[in-house]
């Protein structure tokens, strides 16, 4: 047997300091010189030979110039017309003012023209000469703006973000069309670069709140963000919350609304999700649907959800401490019931509840993962199989599975996936409290969860406001909704400099029938 670690195979086995970041070795700042040969060289040694690097000879005023691209990012059709034929129609004019296409420079540092190459740029050199011309050029695959599955609603407007960021910053302007709406973009990533933008409205949202989300963004060091997820862990106040303290969405109403409420906008490239600070619990129950319908529809579906955050977390648990320690307060008819149902289980009551809910994030997780007609039969035809050979088996009651069905139903009302990930997750501890020491336990795991949200910030602004600290006039948006006319003001959470969001009597008109 060869063994890799003997002494005569160290030196052959030896790797790199891994203390140090990762930096690419071509980010250069080095000037380019006069050899035209050479300068090419150095570009094809910066992307290591890449076969999709295409080298082409034009000739321009007697002179052979080259065009380097990078094929796979350029548009052949934009290349022809707006680059090579002006080139060749040209008569002594100077290269930058004979390109037609809409995005032209000149630089002469290696690391710019090689950012610019894997941006979809093409570069033109000519003999002896330093300056290399950069001209955009880049192949464009875009969807067309549909709505999103995760955030579908009934009535309003049904377009949600894309993949382009320069496209979901159109949708908003084409629909807010204020000269305010301010956009700051930030790169992040050392290795692979990510445009991130920040959208809020610069004579509205609260100046420290701008400052404080560009501090915590610019602040990250990396060597690349891919999703927005990375962003949020790294600017959230408080990273081992179970609650999320930014709000995700992909419709452009939603984040509006938000905009106008002087919160602020987090978008990047590459991602149709768009993340909003600050954020509090209520925000995450509440769906563009509430405002497009009547207020007594908006306002009942709103407590319906309100009403399943509970069921979610506490319906598990409280039939554990009933069924354990307090069965003396179900009804006899009832009671009777739940005692056939449980004397031919072998197992506590809370292996049976934790067995089921597993079960159900199993099952939920692969009708995600599958394809969409295999996902449907899963689920449908894996929940029954399982539900009734579990029952037949003796293993679970038939009580648990319809507590279990319960609040497998309430946790999808939420508008908000990652709000509904997270009660479900915390219904886990409160079971076990209910299963130690009953109703008490249960008691005591609210109070928890109570004080934790009452604790917890999003960019310094209170979580669970309007409850925690108690505000009166912000109670009209939350477990239920007046109607708009009566919504004249904007939340405090987000310190806005205007609060006033419409005139004192927008229905002068009722005033004057009296």
């Amino acid at each position: 047997m060869f063994n890799i670690f003997s002494k005569k195979n160290k030196e052959k086995h030896t790797f790199k300091n891994e203390t140090r970041p990762y930096q690419s070795e071509f980010v250069s700042d080095q000037t380019l010189s006069n050899d035209l040969h050479k300068n090419i060289s150095i570009i094809k040694e910066s992307f290591a030979d890449t076969a999709d690097l295409v080298c082409k000879t034009i000739n321009w005023n007697e002179k052979n110039g080259f065009l380097l691209y990078l094929e796979t990012l350029v548009d052949n059709e934009l290349i022809e017309n707006h680059i090579i034929k002006p080139i060749k129609q040209a008569q002594g004019q100077p290269i930058i003012e004979v390109i037609t296409a809409l995005d032209v420079k000149e630089s002469m540092k290696l690391s710019e023209i090689v950012k610019a190459l894997t941006s979809g740029f093409c570069a033109f050199l000519l003999p002896k000469s330093t300056k290399v011309t950069l001209i955009k050029v880049s192949k464009q695959h875009n969807r067309p703006p549909e709505e999103p599955f995760n955030e579908q609603v009934i009535r309003g407007a049904h377009i949600g973000f894309i993949e382009d960021l320069n496209t979901n910053i159109n949708i908003i302007r084409n629909q807010v069309q204020n000269p305010k709406l301010k956009v700051e973009y930030i790169t992040l990533g050392k290795t692979v670069s990510t445009k991130v933008a920040i959208m809020y409205f610069d004579d509205l949202a609260n100046k420290e709140l701008i400052t404080k989300v560009k501090e915590r963004i610019q602040s990250i060091s990396a060597d690349f963000i891919q999703i927005p997820g990375y962003i949020q862990e790294y600017i959230e106040d408080r990273t081992y919350s179970p609650f999320p303290q930014t709000l995700n969405t992909e419709r452009p109403d939603r984040l509006i609304a938000n905009l106008m409420d002087g919160r602020v906008g987090i978008m990047m490239n590459g991602t149709p999700t768009c993340l909003i600070a600050p954020s509090t619990l209520i925000s995450f129950f509440q769906s563009p649907d509430d405002y497009n319908g009547r207020v007594m529809i908006g306002s009942f579906y709103r407590f319906i959800r309100v009403f399943s955050f509970f069921v979610t977390i506490g319906l598990p648990a409280l039939y554990i401490a009933v069924v354990s320690f307090h069965y003396e307060s179900v009804p006899v008819e009832l009671l009777f019931a739940i005692k056939s149902s449980l004397e031919p289980i072998p197992v506590p009551p809370l292996l049976e509840a934790i067995f089921m809910a597993v079960t159900l994030e199993l099952i939920r997780e692969a009708t995600i993962r599958l394809p969409n007609p295999v996902a449907q039969t899963i689920g449908v035809v894996g929940g029954l199989v399982i539900g009734n050979a579990v029952v037949d088996a003796n293993l679970v009651s038939n009580m648990m599975i319809i507590v279990i069905a319960i609040t497998a139903i309430s946790s999808f009302i939420m508008p908000s996936t990652e709000m509904s990930t997270t009660i479900r997750l915390l219904s886990f501890p409160l079971m076990l409290a209910a299963a130690l020491f009953g109703l008490i336990g249960i008691v005591i795991g609210f109070l928890i969860i109570v004080i934790h949200l009452c604790k917890l910030e999003s960019f310094g602004s209170p979580y669970f406001a309007p409850f925690g600290p108690l505000r009166w006039k912000e109670l009209k948006d939350t477990i239920i909704r007046f109607p708009t006319w009566m919504l004249n003001s904007r939340p405090k959470d987000a310190q806005t400099a205007y609060r006033t969001t419409q005139a004192e009597n927008p229905r002068e008109w009722d005033e004057k029938n009296e």
